[in-house]
């Protein structure tokens, strides 16, 4: 997985460099950041937003359950001389009595989450924010859900994602509409095991989260089409949010 974030040649795990650094030259511009600013990533993975948030002065954490990428992030952070606490916990579990000005959490990782633990985290994002603190994250769009086919497939791969060993992949692509949600559901065959794996997605429009927030007491208060500010379109088939507490 490490690999696949700091890939230049996937966008499987994470955004490519020129998106990152355009992202970053928006956040720190919107959010005015500066060496008050006290940052938190949600799902940071090998840091390739804290460091440049924190090169822009800004007082940074960042949150991930990946050992490796963790350990990777830090030692960059050491490397460029870059004062960011880095935590090796599952955000859902994370507590703390900090209090943070900005919480990012990219990517569209919330979508993935299900109902319940969305609501976990909304109330979590609720209780370590500032008063006038803001919340940043990107959702899945309707135009994903369009876009998406159900489908069946499969392929034999001699060493791959799933595995080094020679192994089939059948992969099965679910709709469910009146949910607006999402499956992908792998079926790894090795010779001496099988292994399913459940890729779910939640997608959004203005209204449907713009609910889920509210009944979290917290509120929409800017919308875009990615976490880059480029100007919200309904054909996106990302939704990039600014959150507040209500």
């Amino acid at each position: 997985m490490l690999k696949l974030h700091l890939s230049e040649e996937t966008e499987l795990a994470s955004r490519k460099k020129n998106f990152i650094n355009r992202s970053v030259d928006w956040i720190t511009a919107y959010f005015k950041l500066n060496c008050h600013t006290k940052v938190c990533d949600f799902g940071c993975g090998p840091g390739l937003y804290t460091s440049s948030f924190a090169e822009n002065g800004a007082q940074v954490t960042g949150l991930d359950f990946s050992k490796n990428s963790i350990a990777y992030a830090a030692k960059q952070a050491k490397k460029n001389n870059l004062q960011i606490a880095y935590i090796l916990q599952d955000y859902l579990t994370f507590n703390t009595t900090k209090k943070f000005d900005l919480i990012t959490m990219i990517y569209c990782d919330f979508c993935v989450l299900n109902p319940q633990q969305r609501d976990l985290l909304l109330q979590k994002f609720h209780s370590i924010l500032t008063e006038t603190g803001r919340v940043l994250l990107d959702v899945s769009s309707l135009a994903t859900y369009a876009d998406k086919q159900e489908t069946s497939t499969y392929e034999y791969i001699q060493n791959g994602f799933w595995s080094a060993n020679s192994h089939y992949v059948f992969h099965n692509t679910f709709k469910y509409k009146k949910e607006l949600l999402l499956l992908d559901k792998f079926t790894i065959i090795e010779e001496s095991k099988i292994r399913e794996s459940y890729n779910w997605l939640q997608c959004y429009n203005i209204q449907t989260i713009s609910s889920e927030l509210q009944q979290n007491n917290l509120k929409l208060v800017d919308y875009f089409s990615n976490v880059a500010g480029d100007k919200y379109d309904e054909s996106a088939t990302e939704i990039a949010l600014v959150i507040k507490k209500i």
